[in-house]
């Protein structure tokens, strides 16, 4: 039996390199050092792979063992790299255009379950409470220990009107917390606006897709024809990410021409770019440049940019590039740190894989992964106690590149509000963004009129307890 399954792992060694040869993985890192084939660990895989044909308790097909294999591969890089059957794939393509079929989750994975890293606004999953740094442990009666992200999204994802029970656990919560979701088409309204008070005007991008900058600069014209704009925030938090290029537009709207955006750097000569503030750089075959005709004061008005730790990748692009030049004071907590560039690699039969190919830089250098953006001002958010899951805290994360410590660097805090007698604590309202009730927008609009700006909303500064008293 052993020397069959090693015949056959000879064979299969073979056909493995055809395989490779086949899908052109050598011309994908054709920019790599080149290295021959590892013939001994490819011996032991197809050793294993002859052991599961012959010896598993049910009849396996070749494609199910192969396909797996890649999963694993790639799962075992870092939490962003994937493979993508002919599903995920389109569905990939599909999101990127601001809609799709689903609960509305930006997630990963940590320790085998799916972690949510923030619920997209106005969807069922933001609607019903669901947070960021939850784990669903439990999709309807199957356990997502044991799935893969994809396997996991594919449950998530499916037909409007049809229900799924997501059970969750959350840090601080004894006992785990179900949820039944009406799944719904997910139309992603990226850009939102307003004047929140006479002069100050606020702008939110909650994901960056392919229409983002040219909505964006369709609200910024409505809003500076309404009347003088004194002072402008820039809402990205909660902001996930998306399109690159979509990020390089929303920061050309606001920096001058031809200034520095991001940089990526990896090991081959694609992965090292620089994108700049040029229509050449955010433009996709589009003929029309959508900033052409936002008005002057756009470049010059008094900017703050809100973010916190649900901010990500193309956020923290834009934050970033905003805050290194100056432009605009950062205001808020620390962002999620993803600044990893994930290559999209058509391979046949309408699959691909999404691999870690480089990371970002801000126009100063600074490296985003596994750090993020540090505020010019820390700002609480209402139930800030709540730990939020962060790039540095996601298992494989890639290292920051250029720190020797993932830790962010602490920034200048606020003023904090003085604290009142302690009261029993209560868990927090979810607070609409851009309303009233909004904290963080209020001391963001209060920065930009110069007044005092408090680092703490009242409820987390009354609910903070009082030192304890020193025994003798």
């Amino acid at each position: 039996m052993k020397g069959r399954i090693k015949s056959f792992g000879l064979i299969f060694v073979g056909a493995i390199a055809g395989i490779l040869v086949s899908l052109n993985f050598q011309a994908i890192g054709q920019l790599a050092t080149r290295s021959p084939l590892p013939v001994e660990e490819l011996r032991s895989f197809t050793e294993v792979f002859g052991a599961i044909k012959q010896n598993y308790v049910e009849p396996v097909e070749d494609k199910k063992l192969i396909t797996e294999a890649i999963n694993g591969m790639l799962a075992g890089l870092d939490p962003h790299s994937a493979y993508l059957d002919a599903e995920a794939f389109k569905e990939l393509q599909v999101g990127t255009q601001g809609q799709f079929g689903g609960l509305g989750i930006e997630v990963g994975m940590e320790d085998g379950l799916v972690k949510v890293i923030s619920p997209i606004e106005d969807t069922p999953a933001f609607r019903a409470g669901i947070k960021p740094g939850d784990l669903i442990v439990k999709l309807d009666d199957a356990q997502v220990k044991g799935m893969t992200l994809n396997d996991a999204v594919k449950r998530m994802r499916g037909k409007p009107n049809t229900q799924i029970v997501l059970t969750i656990a959350r840090k601080g919560e004894p006992q785990p917390i179900v949820v039944t979701l009406t799944r719904a088409v997910i139309k992603v309204q990226s850009v939102k606006s307003k004047v929140v008070e006479p002069g100050y005007g606020w702008v939110r991008v909650s994901q960056f897709q392919e229409a983002t900058a040219d909505s964006l600069a369709r609200h910024l014209e409505t809003m500076f024809k309404q009347g003088t704009i004194k002072g402008l925030v820039l809402d990205l938090r909660n902001d996930p990410g998306g399109l690159l290029y979509g990020a390089v537009a929303i920061s050309a709207a606001f920096l001058p021409q031809k200034a520095l955006v991001v940089s990526t750097d990896g090991r081959t000569e694609d992965a090292r770019k620089k994108f700049f503030a040029t229509n050449e750089d955010y433009l996709r075959g589009s003929k029309d440049d959508m900033l052409r005709n936002l008005p002057a004061a756009v470049k010059s008005v008094p900017m703050v940019v809100l973010v916190n730790g649900g901010s990500a990748s193309a956020s923290e692009i834009v934050a970033g590039a905003l805050q290194d030049h100056k432009r605009a004071t950062v205001i808020g907590t620390q962002t999620f740190g993803k600044g990893s560039v994930q290559t999209i690699m058509p391979l046949g039969n309408n699959t691909a894989i999404k691999l870690t190919t480089a990371r970002y830089y801000t126009p100063s250098g600074r490296s985003i992964q596994a750090k993020g953006i540090t505020p010019d001002l820390i700002v609480e958010e209402p139930g800030a106690a709540q730990a939020r899951v962060r790039e540095a805290d996601l298992q494989r994360h890639l290292e920051n590149g250029t720190e020797k410590s993932d830790k962010p660097v602490p920034a200048k805090p606020a003023a904090v509000a003085p604290a009142a007698p302690a009261a029993p604590a209560e868990p927090p309202k979810p607070i609409e963004l851009g309303s009233k009730d909004d904290f963080q927008l209020l001391q963001a609009i209060a920065f930009l009129k110069g007044e005092p700006v408090k680092g703490q909303p009242p409820s987390v500064a009354a609910t903070k307890p009082a030192a304890s008293p020193k025994s003798n």
